[in-house]
């Protein structure tokens, strides 16, 4: 069967032209803007386009042209359909790639043997080579000026889109600043109740009043943990990561990060296995806290995609380079490979969300899908580097992940801040 797209905003004439020529055994696609008929003739391929000149975005003199610049559409028949018929209008079609010119309103009569016309090879010329060359002229500048013109709108959006960026970075940093203030306070005051000999009960007995400050205080450190992770995006994001410049023992800081996790929420059957080459690299220079962080970040995201009786190896060397090559490797649930370039992008979630809980330890516990991105920005701030590699994901056969680090040993870093 022939096919047919038609290009048409309008939706009165999309169903008069696909009633008329469907009656007569054609099939006819139907596409409303520009971008939309380049992607419809790009899949569909059709045997001719009707195009209409005149819609909002590009209009139907630059998708033809565009049309005529896709790979096997060079020599579709794209015929004009439309009301522009002042003087001028004709010839810019042609000069644009169109084939034909048929003006609105259509002769319903005449119409579907105008399109067989064009389907057998018939082909509208201007009279004269001198005539083309001039409508040719006047249509190179016209896209010129138009393409001037949208550059300007690009330009203008932009501008506007960093400002309300900068708003929203500067709103995001200052609010986390005010809510970590009271949430400080709040803590403090647990942390001396939960010392005070008097207060009745125990942690692990539920119901006492110590057991449910002690709830309350977990309850505290997770939100303003929230709140970290959400402050340091935007400070990354904004250019305003500030880093410490001192001496790093990486086998102290990865010992610190796993008797935090390990205090930090229910006890869970990992092995964790730490390499001899960790305690071999040298210290580099950089941000204590900040890299804590960060393989806080990646150590806690391979506990929680590993289950129980898992393993999480942690180990190093050192680069010819004087880069060290730091690698979490888990035996868990692994990542999709499609999904690897993701893994470290802002509110990347791989557990399905209807599921969510909340927690940084648990077999697939959930979170904000932040902490990755935290530890791609201070690793790229200390100069260096961060990647994921899994085999895939399959929760029956575990094939788990690695999260590779480099971090140049002595390379000043100032990508993101500094002090």
């Amino acid at each position: 069967m022939t096919r047919i797209l038609y290009v048409e905003d309008d939706m009165a004439s999309q169903r008069l032209v696909q009633r008329l020529l469907m009656a007569e055994g054609f099939e006819v696609n139907i596409a409303d803007n520009g971008l939309d008929a380049i992607e419809t003739a790009h899949r569909e391929k059709p045997d001719l386009i009707l195009m209409d000149i005149n819609f909002s975005g590009l209009d139907g003199y630059e998708v033809t042209t565009r049309l005529r610049s896709i790979e096997g559409l060079e020599k579709v028949p794209i015929v004009a359909v439309t009301a522009a018929t002042l003087r001028g209008d004709r010839e810019r079609a042609l000069v644009a790639g169109c084939n034909g010119y048929i003006p609105k309103p259509i002769d319903v009569d005449q119409f579907p043997d105008q399109v067989r016309g064009f389907l057998v090879g018939m082909e509208e010329q201007l009279e004269s080579a001198e005539e083309r060359a001039e409508y040719l002229l006047e249509y190179n500048q016209r896209l010129v000026s138009r393409l001037e013109e949208k550059v300007r709108e690009l330009e203008r959006a932009n501008t506007e889109l960093q400002r309300v960026e900068k708003m929203k970075s500067d709103f995001v940093i200052l609010a986390g600043h005010e809510l970590r203030t009271p949430l400080t306070v709040i803590y403090g005051y647990l942390q001396i109740l939960l010392a005070n000999p008097t207060i009745p009960g125990d942690i692990e007995n539920e119901g006492t009043p110590r057991h449910l400050l002690k709830n309350v205080s977990d309850a505290v450190e997770r939100l303003s943990q929230v709140i970290q992770d959400i402050l340091n995006v935007s400070l990354i994001d904004a250019n305003r990561l500030d880093l410490a410049r001192e001496p790093v023992f990486l086998s102290s800081v990865v010992q610190s990060v796993l008797h935090n996790l390990r205090s930090f929420g229910p006890q869970r059957q990992l092995i964790f296995e730490i390499g001899q080459g960790l305690r071999k690299v040298p210290t580099l220079e950089g941000d204590p806290r900040r890299l804590h962080q960060a393989l806080w970040n990646v150590v806690s995201n391979s506990i929680k995609y590993t289950p129980d009786h898992g393993t999480i190896t942690i180990d190093a060397e050192l680069l010819e380079n004087d880069t060290i090559h730091l690698w979490i490797h888990d035996t868990g649930v692994g990542i999709p490979k499609d999904e690897l370039p993701h893994v470290f992008e802002r509110f990347y979630v791989l557990e399905d969300v209807s599921l969510h809980r909340s927690s940084k330890t648990a077999f697939k516990g959930g979170g904000l899908g932040l902490g990755l991105a935290v530890s791609k920005g201070i690793i790229e701030a200390h100069g260096g580097k961060i990647w994921a590699e899994s085999p895939g994901h399959d929760e029956k056969n575990m094939p788990g992940s690695t999260i590779h680090v480099l971090l140049p040993v002595g390379l000043p870093f100032s990508q993101t801040g500094g002090s």
